[in-house]
C-alpha cells in the first residue's frame, strides 16, 4: 500500500513521460518526519547521472520544527537516489542524447520507506500542449454529451 505525500503535476503537462522509475531515497531523520508532515514540494525537482550514481535536484523538504539546530538538515540539498547499477547506466545513456531529462513525478510512502517516481521525459512545445489541452476539452464535452443522452 501507497500513500502519497507530494505529486508534480507539471511534469506530465510539460514532458512526454515514455518510461517510469521508482527509486529510494537517502534521507536523514529529520527529513523523514518532515515528509510525514507533508511539507515537501517536488515541483522542480530532477535527476541527474553523476559519477555513476543518482542524485535527486531541487526537492524543497522543510526543515523539522522540533528538532534543534544541530540536527537540523539543508531543505534544498541534493539526495543520493537507491537505484542499482544498470538501472543508472541505462538512464545515464538516455539523457546523454538530446532533450532527454529525468524529472520527478511524485513522492510517496511504501510502507514505511519514502520512493521517488521519476520518468524519463522529453520536452514538449508549446503548440504539442496546446493539443492536448484541446484533446482534454473535446473528451469532456463527448463524455457531457453521453452522460446527457443517457439521461432521457
Amino acid at each position: 500500500m501507497s500513500r502519497d505525500v507530494a505529486t508534480n503535476k507539471k511534469a506530465r503537462r510539460d514532458y512526454h513521460i515514455s518510461d517510469t522509475y521508482e527509486a529510494g531515497i537517502q534521507l536523514r531523520g529529520t527529513e523523514v518526519k518532515s515528509i510525514r508532515e507533508g511539507k515537501v514540494n517536488i515541483s522542480d525537482a530532477f535527476v541527474r547521472i553523476e559519477r555513476r550514481e543518482a542524485f535527486l535536484y531541487g526537492c524543497d523538504i522543510q526543515p523539522w520544527q522540533a528538532a534543534g539546530e544541530y540536527f537540523q538538515h539543508k531543505p534544498k540539498r541534493a539526495r543520493r537516489l537507491l537505484l542499482h547499477k544498470n538501472e543508472i547506466l541505462k538512464l545515464a545513456q538516455a539523457t546523454d542524447e538530446k532533450g532527454f531529462t529525468l524529472p520527478c513525478l511524485r513522492m510517496y510512502f511504501k510502507g514505511s520507506r519514502v520512493k521517488v517516481e521519476f520518468g524519463l521525459g522529453k520536452g514538449k512545445s508549446h503548440s504539442d500542449q496546446r493539443q492536448d489541452m484541446k484533446k482534454r476539452v473535446e473528451m469532456r464535452e463527448a463524455e457531457r454529451e453521453v452522460a446527457r443522452f443517457n439521461r432521457k
